[in-house]
Order: structure tokens, then sequence, then C-alpha cells
């Protein structure tokens, strides 16, 4: 979705803004579009989670000696240029403002909702720079651009509170994938490097035991929509053309790849073993294997493909070829075919729903 400015309806503009936002912010709080009683203090504040501002990278052969092999990394390529964010390292900063192959993009993570989303950050013109504000909704992070200082939630992209307000930022195609995932298919690419100018003890998990299925979430003002999911289940969600679909991963897990349509496209999910959870353990690589998840347009050369799962890999029913989680057709009549992404995002259940209590969970 391009970025818009699309009106936003200003609710009750006397409302007084969070307690402590006015001596930290130059925010126009008279403008917002979310009752100012959802948001509440994280703890830190303004950039008490700082950001990474002037990013530093780093070759595979040496992200090699700290990154292990299923260890989590958000993955993503700007016309053949791929570059890893390693979720180590994400978690203890939440935005990194980037440019990759001449695209200026804000990669983020909130650890509190497992969401890790890449945004183009030019809009109308203007590149924007994000912070991390100290302040939650439904325990999803605000950021705040400090061009404008407007507010923008993280898991939906659009602008809450400010000069902005109505402004939705234009998505990037960004994956959670494992680092022998990562380095297997982009062997030239490079890597968000741990010399971030800020000491922290990357590789550690401040969240220990975070993504425990019957933890409650932090800081969650809200009540998940009444389905079956409990509120940290993991969920691969598409949003397109109006509809909205969660993929539990316990259904994943199972079955491997979900052929669907949605908004009226044709969709494929795809789901691959090997990628630790960053909130489980005390070290992030020894997170408990979650696996991930990945979706893409099913249409090739005006053909809609019908993948399966032959107990090994995925291949489509069409031509018998074998596709890869970055889905590429790696071997068949197909090889070298690459499938078009579809804007797919990792979430608890909680978050997504808090958002988009109108989405369908998807059941076999």
């Amino acid at each position: 979705m391009p970025p818009t400015n699309a009106p936003a309806p200003v609710i009750d503009s006397n409302e007084p803004p969070p307690r402590g936002a006015e001596s930290e912010f130059s925010t126009d709080f008279t403008q917002h579009s979310i009752p100012y009683s959802d948001i509440l203090s994280g703890g830190p504040p303004k950039d008490g989670i700082p950001a990474v501002d002037v990013p530093k990278y780093v070759p595979i052969s040496e992200a090699d000696e700290w990154l292990k092999p299923i260890e989590p990394v958000i993955s993503i390529e700007v016309d053949g240029q791929a570059r890893a964010y390693p979720l180590q390292i994400l978690m203890w900063h939440e935005i990194v403002n980037d440019t990759l192959n001449g695209e200026p993009l804000t990669v983020t993570f909130c650890p509190l909702c497992n969401t890790a989303i890449a945004f183009k950050r030019s809009v109308n013109g203007q590149v924007l720079d994000f912070g991390t504000t100290g302040r939650l909704r439904f325990s999803n992070l605000i950021m705040y651009d400090r061009q404008t200082e407007s507010w923008w939630q993280q898991a939906t992209g659009d602008a809450i509170v400010g000069e902005l307000l109505g402004t939705q930022l234009e998505y990037y195609p960004a994956t959670i994938v494992s680092w022998e995932s990562f380095k297997a298919e982009y062997p030239d690419g490079d890597v968000l490097s741990r010399d971030t100018g800020h000491g922290r003890n990357y590789g550690r998990n401040p969240y220990f035991g975070y993504d425990d299925i019957n933890n409650t979430p932090f800081l969650y003002k809200g009540t998940p929509t009444p389905n079956q999911l409990t509120a940290v289940a993991r969920v691969l969600t598409i949003d397109l053309n109006g509809e909205t679909v969660a993929y539990p991963y316990t259904v994943l897990e199972e079955v491997h790849v979900v052929n669907d349509t949605v908004g009226g496209e044709d969709v494929v999910v795809f789901w691959q073993a090997g990628v630790a959870s960053a909130l489980d353990s005390s070290e992030v690589a020894t997170g408990r294997d979650v696996g991930t998840g990945a979706s893409f347009l099913r249409n090739v050369e005006d053909q809609a493909l019908t993948f399966m799962y032959d107990g090994t890999v995925i291949k489509d029913e069409e031509t018998n070829s074998t596709w890869s989680i970055f889905g590429e057709a790696i071997d068949g009549e197909l090889k070298g075919t690459q499938l078009s992404p579809v804007i797919s995002i990792n979430h608890f259940w909680f978050s997504w729903a808090a958002f988009k209590p109108e989405t369908r969970i998807y059941q076999p």
C-alpha cells in the first residue's frame, strides 16, 4: 500500500495527551485518531530504546562468527541486493533507519508483539527518520518521526497522532528466516553490524519466556476476539484488497503449504522448520524451533499454480518444480522462477486481533 494522506477522524481534541508527552515531544496533540486512554507508557522515555540511525554492515563471513544456523534474521532484498537484520540486535533497538540499494527503509521489530515489519520511509517526497516514543498501544510499539514528531503505530504503519495524521506508510516485503537460509540464498548479501554505537548484550534475550503460549501480554489493554486462538499464538497475517487472514503456525506446521485466495488474489503460504524463537530462551540462538512462514502470489505466466508438500520439499502440481521459502523455484521445469511476494507479517494473535478483529482465521 503506498503512502496516503487520507482524512483520519480527529476524536475529542480536548482530551489531554498521554502523561509527560508534551514535555518530551513537539507533536500536535490536538490531532489524533485514537483515544489517548489507549496509550500506555512502556517504561522507557522517548528514545529510551535507541533506534539504529547510522547502521553499519559486515559480510556474511564475519557475521558467521556470532550468528548461529537457526538464529532468526529479517531478510530484505531490494533489486538483487539483500541484507539480514538479526533479531538479536533489533530486539534491543526496535528500529533501524536504513537505505538498501537506494531505497530508504525503516526496519522495525516489536518484541512484545513479535512483529518484524519494514516500511518505505519516503512520504510525500520527504525521507523520515523514526524513533521510539516509549509508549505502547495494545502492547504494540508506537514510533515517531523526527521531522514532524507525528506518532505511528508499528503494527499498522499509520500515523495516529500529529501533523501527518492519516498517512499510511508503504510496507516493504520482509521475512523472518534462519541465518542458515539467508546466507545460502544470498551468499553476497551483508548483515547489520553489532557495532551500533550502543553497548548492548547482543545475543541475550531480555524477554526470556515471553512467548510461552500461556503468557499474558505485557500492558495489553484489550481482549482478543472470541476465537479459538490463545493470546500469544503465532500467526502469519495477510491484509490484501480489503480482506484479512491469519494463518496459525500450528496449522502451517502440519500442512507446510496453504493454497488460498485473499482479496480476490491467488496466494500461497509456505512454512519451513528450522528457525529459532527469539523470545523463548535466555539466548536468542537457543530458542525452540518455531519455523517460519512466507507468502506469495501463486500465478506464473497467467497460470495459478497449486502447491503441495511431499513430506520433504514444496512442489507445484503443474510442473513438479521444487520451491524454497524465498518463493524461488530451485529445481525442475520452472527453476529460476521467482514468485511475487505478498506482504505478510508475523504476529502474536492478540496483537493482530486488536487491530484487525474482522480477520478470517484459516482452517484447513
